[in-house]
């Protein structure tokens, strides 16, 4: 594995208050992000989720999968799924993501957007068996996507382009304060896979909270 040198500035604050966000830029070089993202589309156990709103069920374009050093478990929507075993790889992007931020994960959950039209609506990752305040890591293969911050009261918004092979890190209160989200867009036609390393700290299996 090469670590690519990180121009972006890790120690910036993207968020002007009420929070923190550290944008890392790319902690991998191109050939090894393509690398695991082939690795990643293939290997990984991939289901599309599934939602019961207003009554009906839907079903999501985007595919999800959960893993973790135990079997945590999610409900939501009358379904259930239960954290899969560590892959090799996953491993090794857990070990970079934590050389690089000096934090823990104990768990990832995995996005795969196909192309620019599949998105994530508005939300905070505030589920109770997270850890309070404590560090989400997002690490992006493929397409290059805006992501976006809002804050909840202000309506003040953040944007960074999350590029192929980059790292950005979201901790102390900002899932209280803002939201974030990854707005849908027909000017990308491929796909991208984003993995959020977490912190779980429930000794009890209790539910996970799914976003929609």
């Amino acid at each position: 594995m090469k670590l690519f040198d990180i121009e972006a500035d890790p120690n910036k604050n993207l968020l002007p208050q009420d929070g923190a966000v550290n944008y890392y830029g790319k902690v991998l070089d191109d050939e090894s992000a393509y690398d695991y993202f082939d690795v990643l589309f293939k290997n990984i156990e991939w289901q599309h989720d599934r939602a019961v709103i207003f009554g009906k069920t839907v079903i999501t374009k985007r595919k999800v999968a959960w893993y973790g050093e135990q079997d945590f478990s999610y409900r939501y929507s009358g379904t259930e799924k239960r954290a899969l075993p560590w892959t090799k790889e996953l491993l090794e992007l857990k070990q970079l993501v934590e050389t690089q931020t000096s934090e823990t994960f104990n768990s990832c959950l995995l996005n795969l957007y196909h192309s620019g039209e599949e998105g994530m609506a508005w939300h905070s990752d505030g589920e109770t068996d997270l850890k309070k305040n404590g560090a989400i890591a997002s690490l992006s293969f493929g397409a290059e996507r805006r992501f976006l911050f809002k804050h909840k009261n202000t309506q003040e918004k953040v944007e960074v382009l999350l590029e192929h092979g980059s790292l950005l890190v979201m901790k102390d209160c900002t899932q209280s304060f803002w939201l974030h989200g990854l707005p849908p867009t027909k000017k990308v036609k491929t796909s991208r896979i984003n993995l959020t390393f977490r912190t779980i700290i429930s000794k009890q299996k209790r539910p996970h909270k799914a976003v929609f």
